[in-house]
């Protein structure tokens, strides 16, 4: 099994677990995430599904190998954090911070992975 294709287990777990949590029990959720932010019911309730559906995508991306979608899920999490980044420096809401970071690390392990893939291979 490649480290990139690992790597991928990380956020699989974090997003199905996250958009769950999103769903089911926002109030619970955001404040696990020490927001400090009041976003209602319902926007974390879709965040929380589109979050789901995105493990859910990455789940069947590592069941069928698609090792083909690993350097784009690292692209996409560039722009997921530089987003996230820029909406903790416009609201200072913690949430936006912790989940920079969570995504972050992924990225890069994702990243780091690939790297020492395509060097395994190349030798």
């Amino acid at each position: 099994m490649s480290r990139a294709l690992r790597s991928l287990y990380y956020p699989a777990f974090y997003l199905t677990a996250a958009g769950l949590a999103l769903v089911l029990a926002p109030d619970v959720a955001l404040r696990l995430f020490f927001s400090t932010g009041q976003y209602g019911d319902v926007m974390p309730r879709m965040a929380g599904a589109t979050t789901l559906a995105l493990g859910l995508l990455v789940v069947q991306i590592i069941r069928h190998r698609v090792e083909r979608l690993y350097a784009t899920l690292v692209g996409a999490r560039v722009m997921l954090c530089t987003v996230w980044m820029s909406l903790f420096l416009y609201t200072r809401d913690p949430f936006f911070l912790i989940v920079f970071g969570m995504v972050a690390v992924g990225m890069v392990w994702t990243a780091v992975g690939l790297v020492l893939d395509r060097r395994t291979v190349s030798q």
